[in-house]
């Protein structure tokens, strides 16, 4: 049985990395898990090791998050715990930048955030209990040159969590979010040769969101920051 005191989750925006390494720990953790994605062909490894259910949903589109939640409640069940994951990210000088790749990218990391959070607070309000996780990054909190339209993003997603955070906490649902300040290890991004664990493991950062998950809610937080341990503040 899962020490985590809910049954089912929903991770959107699932790929290789933080999103498939929440799908296994949870799975693990013994809760029934639906994993979302635009793509969900490369998840078909994924769900065959974990079990996991598989959810074909653009993020940015109302009508389609509506009908995910739909079909996940129909098919797994009220998800009690929900992870949103996905960002958008251009780079480049202000002045450079297309207004209509601004906007997708934009809509991506935050419009996408408030409609999943929206469609989940309108199920687990009823229920007086759950779980909304929103995965942010060192942008969340900081500008740099070059990545203004990902701060935007991740700003707004910030800005999301911490409103939901203080509405919907006294109804019962915890809302966290997660500041991944560093780089994420992966097959194509390994640590460094002269720099050894100086990325942060995805697995190590799904362990994080479950001690989250599992607080008392008399000592909830709503915001925890990750970062390699050798990386210089």
């Amino acid at each position: 049985m899962s020490a985590l005191p809910y049954r089912t989750a929903l991770v959107v925006g699932t790929g290789p990395g933080i999103s498939a390494s929440l799908v296994r720990a949870l799975s693990a953790a013994g809760l029934k898990v639906a994993a979302a994605a635009r793509d969900v062909g490369k998840l078909e490894s994924l769900a065959q090791e974990t079990g996991a259910a598989l959810f074909t949903a653009d993020a940015t589109d109302p009508a389609a998050v509506a009908r995910l939640f739909e079909e996940v409640e129909a098919r797994v069940g009220v998800p009690e715990i929900v992870v949103y994951n996905p960002s958008g990210r251009i780079r480049g000088p202000i002045v450079d930048l297309d207004p209509d790749e601004v906007r997708r990218a934009i809509e991506v990391s935050a419009f996408g955030g408030f409609l999943v959070v929206q469609q989940a607070a309108k199920r687990l309000e009823p229920l007086g209990r759950g779980a909304i996780l929103l995965t942010g990054a060192t942008a969340s909190v900081k500008g740099f040159a070059g990545s203004s339209t990902f701060a935007i993003g991740k700003f707004g997603l910030r800005g999301l969590a911490q409103s939901a955070a203080r509405e919907l906490a006294p109804k019962g649902i915890h809302v966290a979010h997660f500041v991944i300040d560093g780089a994420v290890r992966s097959a194509v991004r390994p640590d460094p040769r002269d720099r050894p664990d100086s990325t942060l493991d995805p697995d190590a950062i799904a362990q994080s969101y479950l001690a989250v998950l599992a607080q008392p809610r008399s000592a909830w937080t709503w915001e925890i920051e990750l970062r390699p341990w050798v990386e210089p503040f």
